[in-house]
């Protein structure tokens, strides 16, 4: 479930545990199992609760591990960490990015919820994903399910970040941005141009969303690989910072299943 290659990128991203002085002391815990039951419950879906003994790390160890690590912001710079090494690769296309979302129910709501205006009401989140050119998730992020479209596309672009290349500098605009009609305005079209980027975005009552069919297939299946794990496909967890670390950890095992069969 972690091979050798994950976990070198994974283990200098760490940070240092300080474990507290005790009668008698514990014996540190193998970081490599904890970090391997994470991959487990975002795989799975299941509950911390229910996670096998055959990890040898308890459940609320493993979620507690969890949450230290989505706060000193491992699951992105490991996300970053796998980027670079496809882009020093030349496996980022950058000719352009193609920009969507998803939602989910928030069983449990919490923050970063809304009330989703196509699941009758319900609570739920929605999962914004910008990929590259071949579909690979370059930057995730997690809003209510009541946020438009069109809301997220400028961060989204802010955040993609500066990869490596096979020679020269890092690189991180890419040359188009493709998206449907949900993030159409004349504000959003000047401001990619300023920027350098293309737009490619269908025009309301004018563009058929059909037209950027030959493209969408890749975003689309962007997202179904992130919904392959089980743990985004509802959202049971009440700290939003916490869904989006499960996200962005979907996103950096997704890019690096790239890397490992490049690498073999």
């Amino acid at each position: 479930m972690v091979p050798d290659g994950l976990w070198e990128l994974v283990a200098p991203l760490l940070p240092p545990f300080a474990v507290r002085p005790q009668g008698g002391g514990r014996a540190p815990l193998d970081e490599r199992s904890v970090f391997t039951a994470v991959v487990y419950v975002l795989t799975s879906g299941c509950a911390w609760r229910d996670l096998p003994p055959s990890f040898g790390v308890s459940a609320p160890t493993a979620h507690r591990r969890f949450g230290v690590w989505t706060k000193a912001g491992v699951w992105a710079r490991l996300h970053r960490a796998v980027l670079d090494r496809l882009g020093s690769r030349g496996e980022v296309d950058w000719t352009s990015v193609i920009v969507d979302a998803a939602s989910v129910r928030a069983k449990k709501g919490g923050d970063l919820t809304g009330r989703n205006p196509v699941d009758r009401g319900k609570k739920g989140s929605k999962l914004h994903v910008l990929a590259d050119g071949g579909g690979l998730p370059l930057v995730v992020g997690v809003t209510g399910a009541n946020t438009h479209d069109s809301r997220m596309l400028k961060p989204l672009v802010r955040e993609i970040p500066a990869v490596k290349s096979p020679r020269g500098p890092r690189r991180r605009r890419p040359g188009r941005l493709r998206a449907d009609k949900a993030y159409h305005s004349a504000d959003t079209l000047a401001w990619l141009r300023a920027r350098g980027i293309v737009p490619r975005i269908a025009r309301p009552g004018v563009e058929s969303s059909e037209r950027l069919g030959r493209h969408r297939w890749k975003i689309e299946r962007c997202i179904a690989w992130l919904f392959g794990y089980r743990r985004l496909t509802i959202r049971y967890e009440r700290k939003g910072s916490h869904f989006t670390a499960f996200l962005q950890l979907a996103a950096a095992l997704t890019c690096y299943k790239k890397l490992a069969r490049w690498t073999i």
